[in-house]
């Protein structure tokens, strides 16, 4: 004999497993690497429209990889200091590799375009690669902008170092007194152990494709 469901009972269940794929899908926000973690290679876009790895860079150290964008404040408080990181480090193995992943259509002042006039605009020395698929930003584990990825080179591996903020005071670098990045790559450089291998990633969500 065959039984039969009482609506009230069918609303339960379909709100039951909505709640459990909403936690299913909050639980996996913000996964992604973590110190000590190996990190994949990349190949993405630059603003010059050539496709840009890790691989390429032979005499690198490691990389301060930045998940930026063109138009969040915290981005623009913090861009000039970015320059400077890759001023200071490039030359002693450790370029910015910048990231954009913000999607153009939910933030269209992000578009590959406008990257590149920001590029030229500011005399970006360094690469600054397109994300269109987000890809790259999920399998980071990315969830801000700014949002820093110190890694290393060893035995052909990409370690992570660090991960999170450039330091503490976005709105001052003069009162920045905890200059993550900067004390990672020091470290790094001297052969000691990163200090802070782990912060909390200050700044503007990053724009998601609508699905």
């Amino acid at each position: 004999m065959t039984k039969t469901i009482n609506p009230n009972d069918m609303k339960k269940l379909m709100f039951l497993l909505a709640s459990l794929l909403v936690h299913s899908t909050m639980s996996n926000a913000g996964e992604g690497y973590k110190a000590g973690d190996i990190a994949s290679d990349i190949r993405l876009k630059n603003v010059n429209g050539n496709m840009v790895s890790f691989s390429q860079f032979k005499d690198a150290k490691g990389f301060i990889v930045v998940f930026c964008c063109n138009t969040c404040p915290v981005v623009k408080k913090y861009e000039q200091r970015i320059i400077d990181l890759n001023s200071q480090f490039s030359s002693k193995g450790y370029p910015v590799i910048a990231i954009n992943s913000n999607d153009k259509n939910v933030s269209p002042g992000d578009s590959f375009e406008e990257m590149q006039k920001l590029a030229k605009d500011k005399g970006y020395t360094f690469e600054y690669l397109y994300d269109e698929s987000e890809d790259i930003a999920r399998l980071y584990g990315a969830t801000n902008t700014p949002h820093v990825y110190v890694l290393s080179k060893k035995d052909n591996k990409l370690i992570v170092e660090y991960v999170g903020a450039i330091d503490n005071n976005a709105d001052d670098p003069v009162k920045a007194d905890k200059k993550y990045v900067v004390n990672a790559v020091n470290a790094l450089l001297n052969n000691e152990l990163v200090p802070v291998n782990s912060t909390r990633a200050i700044g503007c969500g990053i724009k998601w494709k609508k699905t």
